[in-house]
């Protein structure tokens, strides 16, 4: 009797589960559709000579080999965390020909497209940077750990604009 109820919590347990995943499915494909739906190209024309040049010289081919461009022109990343941790999960999926130096390219890119084109979402995320970074597992362990966030804020905050900053640095006239 004992292992039917542990049987049936176990499979209850699993449904439950599967079920919430379902939503998170569900609330994804919708951020999807929803970004697909958006325009497919950025004006860079006002945009530094070399960020154009990454612009139409890898973020225009690599990027579109995998999926629509609109998908990370719509996305809701602006923070340099949140564009690492997505560029990196596409460099390394099958049949991906995003190498480490491109990828930096490309990052480097959408992280100063999005301080333009995404300079509001950019600023908010930025205020409320305890909320986002759960993109950097390293922070979210040790925030969990040490039950620290808040804490840990306001220097991730400082890492983020300063790495914002070295890239309008590095590519501003």
């Amino acid at each position: 009797m004992k292992g039917i109820f542990i049987a049936v919590f176990v499979l209850w347990g699993a449904g439950m589960l599967q079920a919430q995943a379902k939503i998170v499915d569900k609330a994804q494909e919708a951020a999807i559709k929803k970004a697909e739906l958006g325009p497919r190209t950025i004006d860079v024309s006002h945009y530094p000579k070399k960020i154009r040049y990454i612009y139409n010289n890898y973020f225009t081919q690599e990027c579109v080999q995998c999926h629509p461009l609109s998908l990370p022109i719509n996305s809701d990343y602006a923070l340099p965390v949140e564009w690492e941790g997505y560029i990196k999960r596409m460099m390394y999926k099958s049949g991906s020909n995003i190498s480490m130096g491109d990828a930096k390219k490309i990052t480097e890119f959408m992280v100063y497209d999005s301080s333009v084109r995404k300079k509001t979402m950019m600023d908010k995320k930025l205020e409320k940077i305890a909320d986002f970074l759960i993109y950097d597992s390293s922070v979210r362990k040790k925030a969990l750990v040490e039950d620290k966030l808040q804490k840990e804020a306001p220097s991730q905050r400082a890492t983020q604009e300063a790495k914002i900053k070295e890239i309008h640095d590095k590519y501003d006239p």
